[in-house]
């Protein structure tokens, strides 16, 4: 089901908004949207994270003066799942640079993200690194270039957050469990020499990255290196360079929402990152970070009212970047 289309009054909010315009903006779209939060599929989630029946929804904004907007369960815990994978791009980007697309590509996958049939047609190399192969290769390389390839992710998620990042153990004794088409596509990629690692050792610390426990509020504000080219606001210290900054923006925008990535283009119009825990992680270059978060599914797998929701912030605060 697509997102409501957003209304045609009143007018979009002005880029430059004050607090209490983007309070009432964002207090609009959560009232509009989060009846969707009862409808679509959830993926299952470890008893001491959020349920299917809770019908949780979140919506954050962060912006780069500190200043942050929250509405619904913006500090109710969650794993990150596959947002970790924009994390984990960029730490293999501080360390190897852009030789990481040596051994991954920069292309939208038009299939699913654990699509093993396309991973054979291309010889074990990923279209990207937002897909699970994609991820997968990247860990691999963290491996090769970090002296702890976990703790490059985390350390670099819990210094954007200000907090350290940890692991729910429920989380990842489900991700573990869950894990053998990932290890399918680590032996695939394997036996095309594009994985240097045994297979069990990059899948542990890939599914390891995913069960870590973030909130919607601490992801639109780890989001916003990606909206200050590169410059983490909080402490003004370098993530990227800025034209690294940009192509992990690019990617985010092209391939970070499964194979919806055109359709989220043509919504938002400004780089996301989803996960099947139901977090969209954004950002808009310049302004701020963002996030909504709740867990019924769409087809795709896309939080259903997270997409509606940042499809009417969007229009709201006239934030396409198209």
């Amino acid at each position: 089901m697509s997102p409501s289309p957003a209304p045609s009054s009143p007018a979009p909010s002005s880029p430059h908004a004050d607090d209490s315009d983007l309070e009432a903006v964002l207090a609009e779209v959560a009232d509009r949207s989060r009846h969707l939060a009862e409808e679509g599929e959830v993926e299952e989630q470890p008893e001491e994270l959020p349920s299917a029946e809770s019908a949780r929804f979140a919506l954050a904004l962060a912006e780069l003066d500190g200043t942050e907007h929250v509405t619904g369960d913006a500090d109710v815990g969650f794993a990150v799942q596959s947002v970790v994978k924009v994390f984990a791009l960029t730490a293999a980007l501080q360390l190897v640079g852009e030789d990481l697309f040596d051994r991954v590509g920069r292309e939208p996958s038009g299939d699913p993200f654990n699509s093993l049939i396309q991973l054979e047609h291309e010889q074990g190399h990923p279209r990207n690194p937002f897909i699970n192969a994609g991820a997968l290769l990247v860990c691999d390389v963290l491996l090769d270039a970090a002296d702890d390839a976990f703790r490059a992710v985390a350390g670099l998620l819990g210094d954007l957050v200000g907090e350290e990042a940890t692991v729910d153990d429920t989380a990842l004794d489900a991700e573990r469990e869950s894990s053998a088409l990932n290890r399918a596509m680590g032996h695939l990629m394997q036996s095309f020499g594009n994985l240097h690692h045994p297979v069990d050792e990059v899948v542990e610390v890939y599914v390891r990255l995913c069960s870590l426990t973030v909130t919607t509020r601490t992801l639109a504000r780890a989001a916003r290196f990606l909206a200050n080219d590169g410059v983490d606001p909080r402490t003004g210290a370098p993530v990227l360079p800025e034209p690294l900054a940009r192509r992990v923006n690019a990617l985010m925008l092209t391939c970070g929402t499964y194979d919806a990535a055109g359709q989220f283009a043509y919504d938002l119009g400004f780089p996301c990152k989803s996960g099947v825990a139901g977090a969209v992680m954004g950002d808009v270059p310049g302004r701020f970070g963002v996030c909504a978060w709740s867990p019924p599914l769409d087809e795709k797998g896309n939080s259903r009212a997270g997409r509606a929701a940042l499809h009417l912030l969007s229009e709201r605060l006239d934030l396409s970047l198209l």
